[in-house]
């Protein structure tokens, strides 16, 4: 399978397939998305029409924002084909990739699963993009688990670059590398990550969109300024640096000390740090000033590290349009 010419299929033919198709076609793939549901004639028409014209506006979109010449959007919109499922048997067949994208329930999962991977080439890979159901509570379906894996993309999937790469006990480790291969050929970002309740995105933003909401509930502050605190200083700071990069920045022991000082002032044990912290303590690994935190500094020529994320930060205040001259 040549990654950068790899047939896909969209297993589904819902928003998370349609915003998938956009991704391959855009990056040269031809791209068939499946109806894996019986529907008469005029039923399908309808749908494949409404598929087509999802992806055709999300690709006039992006030409729109700069991204590239309108005059291309036909041309790739000629690699994405809409398949009914009386079709699925040689589609299924001829993919290199399927990914699965339809309803989050688990039954309804597992039966097209089944039914999918029972007309697929043995070595093809498929990928569910579920986001909430672990691989592993679906792979027993599957007619080869060791070439099924999780693949949660991030909506917009056209435009966020992240997809959470999660593969089962059974995934064969060289599947999983071929996935990444393929992903990053397209100009996306795969990070692998077990196969855990939340994966890794969902997990964080869980936590964090709950305390938005709950400070909202106590008062703490408007929801507008809520929201610009995170665009401006929690998301600021972590579009440069990584979440565990930035405890190694300030110092695990930092964390360590703000954790507990939360937990005593807002009585709640939510904010006690977790027992690594006090681990990397115990054992002098609390981040940049001792050579190693989360990540390992001691090759790093540090002071040229720091020179480059001060340098990403000027430029998101550059691209905020806040960067300003000083005052002479």
């Amino acid at each position: 399978m040549a990654s950068e010419r790899a047939r896909i299929l969209c297993l589904g033919a819902g928003r998370m397939g349609r915003g998938i198709a956009v991704c391959f076609a855009y990056a040269g793939h031809e791209v068939a998305i499946l109806d894996f549901k019986p529907r008469d004639e005029d039923a399908f028409v309808t749908l494949a029409t409404a598929a087509l014209k999802e992806v055709r506006s999300a690709l006039t979109t992006l030409a729109g924002l700069g991204l590239f010449d309108a005059a291309h959007v036909s041309t790739i919109m000629k690699r994405v084909s809409v398949v009914p499922a009386s079709g699925a048997a040689p589609a299924l067949a001829e993919a290199d990739i399927v990914f699965e994208g339809v309803p989050e329930v688990v039954e309804t999962k597992r039966d097209a699963l089944s039914r999918a991977s029972a007309e697929m080439r043995p070595d093809a890979i498929l990928a569910s993009t579920t986001s909430t159901i672990l691989v592993d509570e679906l792979s027993f379906v599957v007619a080869h688990p060791g070439r099924f894996l999780n693949a949660h993309w991030l909506n917009p999937a056209f435009i966020v670059p992240l997809v959470e790469v999660s593969p089962g006990r059974a995934t064969l480790p060289e599947v999983t590398a071929r996935l990444n291969a393929v992903l990053e050929s397209i100009g996306k970002v795969p990070v692998v990550c077990a196969a855990s309740p939340g994966f890794i995105v969902p997990r964080i933003q869980a936590l964090a969109m709950n305390e938005a909401a709950r400070m909202v509930e106590e008062g703490v502050a408007s929801a507008a300024d809520i929201d610009k605190a995170v665009k401006y200083g929690f998301g600021f700071r972590f579009g440069v640096l990584g979440i565990l990069e930035f405890i190694d920045w300030g110092g695990g022991d930092t964390l360590y000390h703000a954790s507990r000082y939360l937990t005593s002032a807002l009585h709640d044990p939510r904010y006690a740090a977790p027992p690594i912290i006090e681990r990397n303590m115990r054992e002098g690994h609390t981040g940049l000033g001792t050579g190693r935190g989360f990540l390992d500094y001691e090759n790093m020529d540090l002071d040229a590290y720091r020179r480059s994320r001060l340098g990403a930060l000027v430029e998101r205040l550059r691209a905020d349009g806040l960067a300003r001259p000083p005052v002479l």
